[in-house]
């Protein structure tokens, strides 16, 4: 899967979504983690208080790898009058 982020909600999503598919249940991910279950859930809900430290390891829990990339440019059009 490869998606480009543009919210701290969508981290979140993802997250969510790799951790049900994987079964793992929010307590023993954020025992993992050493937070408490709701600290996850609400990350979960919005990632904006997430550190990056804690993102990388919740990436590598989960089987995913947090990657940077130049951004892919639009084709430019040109407007035929």
């Amino acid at each position: 899967m490869r998606q480009p982020i543009t919210t701290p909600a969508q981290v979140g999503e993802i997250l969510r979504a790799r951790r049900k598919a994987r079964r793992i249940p929010q307590q023993q991910l954020a025992e993992k983690l050493g937070i408490s279950q709701s600290r996850l859930s609400i990350l979960e809900a919005n990632a904006a208080g997430l550190t990056l430290e804690r993102l990388l390891l919740l990436a590598k829990l989960l089987g995913l790898e947090v990657v940077l990339q130049d951004k892919a440019e639009a084709p430019t059009t040109k407007a035929e009058w």
